[in-house]
């Protein structure tokens, strides 16, 4: 009777006593990849799962006012409806920017060395998740796809770069690599997931637990202004004026392409 090698039982290696080789796993293999891919720096793109093309919200609004139409009595959940996809449509800008801005940043990546080259990196999932990587696609300059297993299923978007599509179990593993290799984060409108990735990304740098320069981007700063109210946790006391530092706000691609261009250029490259 032959006797099955602990590495080759499954049952153990899912079991809460595999937990930690399992969490080991998600280190080693994504840090093999890298290397192999010649992946050393990131930029990181955050936000919505739930934003549209343009070209998507615009045919989902078309579709939703024709089935209206056709309707004798409006009731207010079709209103509702309407309104939703109205927002939907305008929140769309977002993401046609996010293509627009990845695809300038590898276009402008592609021009240095190989070594000091910018990767795009995404959280692999739809909405301006996708749109990160497909501007990057766009530009043929390469990107990552960081996803997560859910409950609820999130397939990975088909602009990540070959072998570079990863998918994590374990969500600390996940921002682990999100930061690792990060050189500047774009923040894009989002929801708890990206609240959670900003003020995980700036109590890192406000504790000095990291301690590279890491350039912040809050992309639309009156979405931002409406969600987080800055200055009243800065009146509060709840931050100091100097945390107002660790990032910065932009409204156009150009605006924030030109402030991470020279800001990775000083930080990275002045000195090389």
């Amino acid at each position: 009777m032959r006797i099955s090698k602990a590495y080759d039982n499954t049952k153990f290696l899912n079991s809460p006593q595999g937990r930690t080789i399992r969490i080991l796993s998600e280190f080693l293999e994504p840090a093999q990849r890298f290397r192999k891919e010649g992946i050393r720096n990131t930029i990181v793109v955050f936000g919505s799962a739930r934003l549209h093309s343009k070209a998507e919200a615009r045919k989902q609004l078309r579709i939703l006012q024709k089935k209206i139409k056709t309707k004798k009595l409006v009731s207010s959940r079709d209103k509702e409806a309407l309104q939703k996809a109205s927002i939907a449509l305008t929140m769309s800008e977002y993401y046609e920017d996010a293509v627009k801005l990845t695809a300038m940043l590898s276009r402008w990546s592609k021009t240095l060395k190989a070594e000091h080259q910018f990767a795009i990196c995404s959280g692999g999932g739809p909405g301006i998740m996708e749109a990160a990587n497909r501007g990057a696609k766009s530009a043929g300059g390469k990107s990552v796809g960081l996803n997560i297993s859910l409950p609820f299923e999130q397939t990975s978007n088909r602009f990540i770069s070959k072998n570079l599509g990863f998918e994590f179990h374990y969500f600390f593993m996940r921002k682990f690599w999100f930061v690792y290799l990060a050189k500047a984060v774009i923040m894009f409108p989002g929801g708890f997931g990206t609240l959670d990735e900003l003020m995980e990304v700036m109590t890192l740098l406000q504790t000095k637990k990291v301690k590279k320069p890491l350039p912040i981007v809050l992309y639309g700063s009156q979405y931002w202004n409406e969600i987080i109210n800055f200055d009243s946790m800065i009146k509060y006391q709840t931050i100091s004026s100097d945390d107002r530092h660790l990032f910065r706000f932009a409204d156009t691609p150009e605006e924030a392409f030109n402030y991470l261009k020279e800001s990775l250029i000083t930080l990275y490259h002045s000195k090389k």
